[in-house]
């Protein structure tokens, strides 16, 4: 009786792929369950800092407002739009 070396190669090949992609999603799982833990809590902290950011930016600039301060208010609006153009969102919202 003849063996049909192809057929156990193959046979043998599907066994050691099934145990390697066991073995990646066994180390896999788990680091992507704590990786989608630190990117809840990364959006919670983002949503606080924008929270405080834009309570920051409108007192600030009611501030300005009421003492009437141009040309600082020309400052803040110059640094805020060269961070959007540096960001390219300008761009983007023009087109």
């Amino acid at each position: 009786m003849e063996i049909n070396w192809i057929m156990v190669g193959w046979i043998i090949d599907m066994i050691f792929n099934g145990l390697i992609w066991l073995l990646i999603v066994i180390i896999a799982l788990p680091l992507m369950d704590i990786t989608d833990k630190w990117t809840r809590k990364f959006i919670k902290l983002m949503d606080v800092v924008d929270k405080w950011t834009r309570k920051v930016l409108e007192n600030s600039f009611e501030w300005i407002q009421r003492k009437n301060l141009k040309i600082l208010s020309a400052f803040l609006l110059m640094i805020l739009l060269g961070i959007l153009a540096q960001l390219e969102i300008i761009p983007k919202l023009i087109t």
